[in-house]
């Protein structure tokens, strides 16, 4: 009788973690969150401080700067966030052809990224779809449907306080690569922040459809190895770029003056 006693009990909890938990994203899909904006933008930063001690920052000061630029007229029209008071954008020298935002306005570009997006219009696609999946909060997301899996519903303290983070938390940020742990974005999260980083870059003044130029280049860069669709949490090239003329097609006019942001 216990045994089932603790079945019923846990079933409750979770039930209770559900329903406080539940929310819905800028695009109105239904999320669970369970934990705090001040909570994950605490452990962007934390982590964050610890990749640059890991990597390699960038010492080119005009790529720094042109980065910044595109940077900053994206997130002028995002306005103030809880958690933090502004975004801080770091430049790591690698080939990687990556970048990434955090949970407390973090944001970090890998100079391999910059021979793909080869104009300010498709540097800003990838800035607005990172800052996008802070806004759409997919870390937060991410990391609770971790914990609810992981045995016994062990949200607790121990995985934000402190300065040390299990592997599951940090790959729960988008840092998985880096720390051996893959835990990516799914389809859903992934399509919802192309639409979010869409619409931010065109507020900017930047061109949308320099965003369907840029993942033509991402597809070449890669040379046909994307897994199949159905066997990758992302969106495939060809659907990405279908569904970006779908919305490059919705967006409203906006008359913000063009940005100058130069390499």
């Amino acid at each position: 009788m216990r045994q089932y006693s603790h079945l019923i009990l846990g079933g409750l909890v979770a039930s209770s973690m559900l329903l406080s938990g539940c929310s819905s994203s800028p695009t109105g899909r239904q999320q669970m969150l369970l934990f705090s904006e001040n909570d994950m933008s605490q452990m962007g930063a934390q982590s964050f401080e610890q990749l640059k001690q890991q990597e390699k920052i960038s010492t080119d000061a005009k790529k720094q700067q042109y980065v910044q630029c595109v940077t900053d007229a994206i997130t002028a029209k995002v306005g103030p966030l809880e958690g933090f008071d502004k975004w801080e954008v770091v430049v790591f020298d690698s080939d990687q052809v990556n970048a990434f935002a955090l949970p407390g306005g973090k944001i970090g570009v890998y100079t391999g990224l910059l021979k793909v997006a080869t104009n300010q219009d498709q540097l800003a696609t990838v800035i607005g779809h990172e800052i996008g999946h802070v806004l759409a909060q997919h870390s937060n997301e991410r990391l609770s449907r971790s914990q609810l899996a992981d045995a016994g519903l062990k949200i607790t303290g121990a995985a934000i306080g402190g300065s040390q983070y299990s592997n599951a938390a940090m790959a729960g940020l988008g840092l998985g690569v880096q720390y051996g742990i893959l835990m990516p974005y799914g389809r859903a999260q992934e399509s919802e922040s192309d639409i979010i980083g869409l619409k931010l870059m065109a507020e900017a003044g930047f061109d949308p459809t320099q965003s369907v130029a840029l993942w033509k280049n991402m597809a070449k860069a890669s040379g046909g190895n994307q897994p199949p669709e159905l066997l990758s949490t992302h969106p495939s090239h060809d659907t990405r770029i279908d569904d970006l003329n779908e919305s490059i097609a919705s967006l409203p006019a906006y008359n913000q003056p063009k940005p100058s942001c130069e390499l």
